[in-house]
C-alpha cells in the first residue's frame, strides 16, 4: 500500500490498553471493554461466565451459524438510563432509547483524579472543569489497579461520592459524565449518587470504561447503545477521536 492509496492504513496496539486505530492524520481510541467470560458484574466474585452460544451450527448441518446471548443491561462498558434509579421514569418509558444523541456524542474532556480518593466535592472543584464542557470521562485510579481486567468485583472501587455528584450538577455544564468501572458512584453512596445525576433527566451516565493508555485532554467521544425499548441500561461501544 502506497501513500497515494485511497484506502486507510489501520493499526491496532494489540495490549491492555485502550485500541487505537490511525489513518496517519487522526487517531481512533476503542474505549470499550470486550466482553467476554472473565469480564467482571456487579457484587459477583464469578465474573461474567457463559454468555453467547449457538443455536445453529454449520458443523451441525445448517446453512449458517447463529447465535444467541444473554447479558444484564449493565454489563460491561454500558449507559445509564434515568429508569435504573427512578421507578417513575421506569414507568413513563424513560429508557436507553429516549437518551440524547447530542449529548452521547461531542467534544469531550479526560481528567485525571487524585489517585488516593473518591470522587467528593473537594475533589471535584480541584480539578477545575470549566464552564462550557459538557462531556467529561474521569480517569481513576480503577484503571491504574485493572479492576475491569480482573474477574472479580472489587467494591473498594473509586466513584463519586454524593456530595461530589452534587457539586457537579450545581457548579458545572456536565450532561455526560463517564468513568473506568462498573458504577459511577462509590460502592457506598450507590443509590444517592445516582439519584442527583439522573433525576433531571439530562445528565447521562457512562460506566465500565477502558481509559488504559488514554491520556488527559480533550477529544470528541461516540457513544452509540442499542435502542432498546424499555431497558434501564445498555452495553454500547465508546470511541475517542483526536
Amino acid at each position: 500500500m502506497n501513500n497515494n492509496n485511497t484506502l486507510l492504513l489501520l493499526f491496532c496496539i494489540l495490549s491492555s490498553s485502550a485500541v487505537v486505530y490511525s489513518d496517519g492524520n487522526a487517531k481512533i481510541f476503542d474505549i470499550t471493554h470486550k466482553i467476554t467470560s472473565q469480564l467482571p458484574t456487579f457484587n459477583s466474585q464469578k465474573g461474567l461466565g457463559h454468555f453467547i452460544w449457538l443455536v445453529s451450527s454449520i458443523k451441525n448441518g445448517s446453512m449458517a451459524n447463529e447465535s444467541e446471548f444473554k447479558l444484564g443491561t449493565h454489563t460491561g462498558t454500558h449507559v445509564d438510563a434515568p429508569s435504573h434509579f427512578f421507578q417513575k421514569y421506569y414507568e413513563e418509558g424513560f429508557d436507553v432509547s429516549t437518551l440524547s444523541l447530542q449529548t452521547l456524542t461531542g467534544p469531550v474532556l479526560v481528567v485525571d483524579v487524585p489517585r488516593n480518593k473518591n470522587i467528593t466535592a473537594e475533589v471535584m472543584k480541584s480539578l477545575n472543569i470549566p464552564r462550557g464542557v459538557h462531556r467529561v470521562l474521569f480517569k481513576t485510579l480503577n484503571t491504574d489497579r485493572r479492576l475491569m481486567h480482573r474477574r472479580e468485583f472489587a467494591s473498594d472501587f473509586t466513584g463519586f461520592k454524593k456530595d461530589g455528584a452534587q457539586w457537579l450538577v450545581d457548579n458545572t455544564d456536565i450532561k455526560l459524565v463517564g468513568i473506568d468501572y462498573l458504577s459511577i458512584s462509590a460502592y457506598v453512596d450507590a443509590a444517592p449518587t445516582h439519584h442527583i445525576l439522573l433525576k433531571s433527566r439530562e445528565i447521562v451516565i457512562v460506566e465500565g470504561l477502558n481509559l488504559d493508555g488514554i491520556k488527559p485532554g480533550k477529544y470528541t467521544v461516540h457513544c452509540l447503545p442499542l435502542r432498546m425499548v424499555g431497558a434501564d441500561g445498555c452495553p454500547t461501544r465508546c470511541i475517542l477521536t483526536a
